[in-house]
């Protein structure tokens, strides 16, 4: 079926459009610039009559509720107005004071009242922490490699109170960051900031369709913000294919079925390896889904599973609102169309306006700069990259532009590295907690775990020289303990 008309913005928002910067149809989303249909899954919902481009359809009402959704997540359980008719409802009082003023205190707890409608809160976290000492036993022994069981028997509690002490410590790492990123996006001495993105699975041998998506800052490796696509409150879709004119299109179908093909390798030299890539996307049911290279998922056992466009578009429509102040933005990224086109999607203001910088990436961890950068035209998409490789190791780079890049100088800044590595840290810290046979089916169980270990590499965690993330970015003075990260 034929259809005349591209799924509706909403709220200003509207993410359908072709996302090739050099067809005249970028950012047009007006359906008479596109072939579009319904009837056929294997065949694409949307196809640009200029240029040939075939960007997948999203929902944009289905965005702005994978965004909040995610953002309920990020304040869970921070001290703000909870009467759903107020119009500061979920606005913590962290970051919105201008909304509450302090009112009295409730034992050692700060109390707050709401301007709006004034009904008073209390800040839960506000108080002295008297589990204090268990949590650091607890945070150390995890950090060490303990496992559960273990963790238990030493510190003499039963599992029950142990997971309720990882979401209290959660809880308390959320708050933390809150007063830290507020720093961070603040800055007004700050005209632009570099952040780089990644994307893997969250539980690589599981196969349970679950991504985790994180944004640091490129140069010290303060992440600013992760999400993952799996909610707990969701339900699973019964349709099999993606219908974005439908409602709750963001889920997929817990009998999910991909495309089967067969393994393409990853190795050989950095412009061998982005070839492969290519044939690897252009492979795919949906060329920016890498979900939809899957025979089939192991579904999660609650819950439902979010398309991943729909949690990448979200995660940077959050990053768009707190990098507003920032006059100018460079974005690194893996070469994967899953966050090039949610880039491109909710960045397109910038874009136009030329304050932003995105550019792809390929680096080998050994590499050094040479004297020499070849000029490749790789991919369907006729990819510029610029390639320096020399006999043992390379780098790639891609820059996102219609104007001609400086090569040599994005060579050597552009980076994904520390957010990279941030979460290969996180896996071989917690291996046994991720890659545990009844926990593949229950990703919801590892959220905690995330925050807290966001918490623990932007404050806590110092490199060589004794340097934090956070430290580095100019927003601490110094390391904090486990005790000031857990007050």
């Amino acid at each position: 079926m034929l259809t005349s008309k591209l799924p509706s913005a909403e709220e200003g928002l509207q993410l359908n459009f072709c996302k090739t910067l050099a067809c005249d149809n970028f950012g047009l989303s007006d359906a008479q610039y596109y072939l579009l249909q319904r009837d056929n899954p294997l065949h694409p919902a949307m196809i640009c009559k200029q240029c040939g481009a075939f960007p997948p359809l999203l929902n944009n009402r289905a965005v702005l509720i994978e965004q909040q959704r995610l953002k309920a997540l990020h304040s869970s359980k921070l001290a703000c107005c909870n009467r759903t008719s107020c119009a500061n409802f979920g606005l913590d009082v962290l970051t919105h004071r201008e909304h509450y003023h302090a009112f009295g205190y409730s034992g050692d707890r700060q109390r707050y009242r709401c301007r709006s409608c004034h009904s008073t809160f209390v800040d839960r976290w506000s108080g002295g922490n008297r589990y204090l000492l268990v949590q650091q036993k607890l945070l150390a022994l995890l950090f060490t490699g303990y496992n559960v069981r273990e963790i238990c028997r030493k510190l003499s509690i039963n599992p029950k109170t142990f997971y309720d002490q990882l979401n209290t410590i959660a809880s308390r790492c959320r708050r933390q960051l809150y007063l830290f990123d507020a720093r961070l996006y603040h800055q007004q001495v700050k005209s632009s900031i570099s952040i780089a993105s990644s994307v893997v699975p969250l539980q690589p041998i599981s196969d349970n369709g679950v991504f985790w998506f994180a944004t640091g800052e490129a140069h010290t490796g303060y992440i600013l913000s992760q999400d993952i696509n799996y909610s707990s409150e969701g339900q699973a879709s019964s349709g099999q294919s993606h219908d974005p004119y439908c409602s709750e299109p963001q889920y997929v179908s817990s009998d999910f079925v991909g495309f089967d093909h067969k393994n393409i390798t990853n190795t050989g030299t950095v412009k061998s390896r982005i070839e492969q890539k290519y044939k690897r996307i252009l492979s795919r049911g949906n060329v920016e889904d890498p979900l939809s290279h899957l025979g089939t998922i192991n579904y999660p056992s609650k819950g439902a599973v979010v398309r991943a466009p729909y949690t990448s578009s979200a995660h940077y429509l959050t990053l768009v609102q707190n990098l507003s102040e920032f006059k100018h933005i460079e974005l690194f990224m893996p070469q994967e169309p899953l966050l090039r086109s949610a880039a491109m999607s909710v960045f397109l203001k910038r874009i136009k306006d030329k304050s932003i910088d995105l550019v792809c990436v390929m680096e080998d961890n050994n590499w050094a700069k040479s004297s020499k950068v070849d000029i490749s035209i790789i991919g369907w998409w006729r990819d510029r990259w610029a390639i320096d490789q020399s006999e043992n190791s390379g780098k790639g780079i891609c820059h996102q532009t219609e104007h001609a890049p400086d090569d040599n100088y994005w060579l050597e800044h552009a980076s994904t590295t520390l957010v990279e590595q941030f979460q290969r840290n996180f896996y071989q810290h917690f291996t046994s907690l991720v890659d545990e046979p009844r926990r593949r089916l229950r990703p919801g169980g590892l959220a905690p775990l995330l925050d807290i270990y966001r918490a623990w590499h932007n404050l806590c965690r110092q490199d060589t020289n004794g340097v934090t993330p956070a430290h580095a970015i100019g927003i601490t003075d110094g390391p904090l303990t486990l005790a000031q990260l857990l007050s």
